[in-house]
């Protein structure tokens, strides 16, 4: 994901376990002795009903949908904003927008899966910041979208492993292929940025201010061990 700002949204809520037996309920008429019809409710395979996500992982899910179509928008500004000459880079930049409109879909699957709906306040406020850096890429120079594109790359891959270990708290570990695939994709992403900046002689500077550089990363993940 590439972002430049990080956005605090409100609490959005979170649908009780009840809403979801209730979807499963099924009415069964009925009549007592005395011939007067009853109605009694009896849940319909619950083992099929989505589970209630605690609240933290929801959030995050949301997030992480509508934040990878603003990446993707941004890379899309990224790679137009080089020059031609620069064909290697703009080829690999649109493989990494397209890596992005990956990860958003395979983030729908699960929020399909669990019933969590899209946050609009997230697609609006993301699609918006996601147009905003795509414009800001033809003025702002060469380095600054490829620092602050790894940088943040850097922090999106502890995002996946989060919500790795919040479904581990829920009993839950078979989407841990999907969410370590994305996590060291994000990872790849990081890697490429920063072998494309390290000798540049603003890094050090922007590494010191920003905290992410040649020295420094926001993640302990090691390519080498994969």
């Amino acid at each position: 994901m590439h972002a430049c700002a990080s956005v605090a949204m409100p609490y959005t809520g979170r649908r009780s376990s009840r809403e979801f037996i209730d979807r499963g309920v099924k009415k069964i008429s009925e009549h007592d002795a005395n011939g007067q019809k009853i109605t009694n409710s009896q849940p319909e395979n619950l083992d099929q009903l989505p589970m209630d996500l605690p609240y933290e992982l929801r959030d995050l899910l949301r997030q992480a949908y509508s934040a990878e179509r603003a990446a993707a928008f941004a890379y899309q500004g990224h790679a137009g904003s080089l020059p031609a000459r620069d064909h290697e880079d703009k080829a690999r930049i649109t493989e990494i927008e397209n890596d992005e409109w990956i990860h958003r879909a395979e983030v729908l699957g699960l929020m399909h899966e669990y019933d969590v709906s899209v946050s609009i306040w997230y697609e609006v406020k993301y699609y918006l910041i996601g147009k905003m850096i795509s414009w800001s890429c033809y003025v702002i120079g060469w380095f600054m979208p490829m620092y602050f594109a790894g940088r943040l790359e850097s922090g999106n891959v502890n995002e996946y492993y989060r919500m790795r270990d919040l479904f581990h708290t829920e009993g839950i570990t078979r989407h841990d292929d999907i969410l370590e695939e994305m996590g060291i994709k994000e990872k790849e992403h990081e890697v490429f940025f920063l072998g494309k900046i390290r000798s540049h002689a603003w890094l050090p500077l922007f590494e010191k201010v920003f905290g992410w550089g040649a020295s420094r990363s926001y993640n302990p993940i090691d390519l080498d061990e994969f």
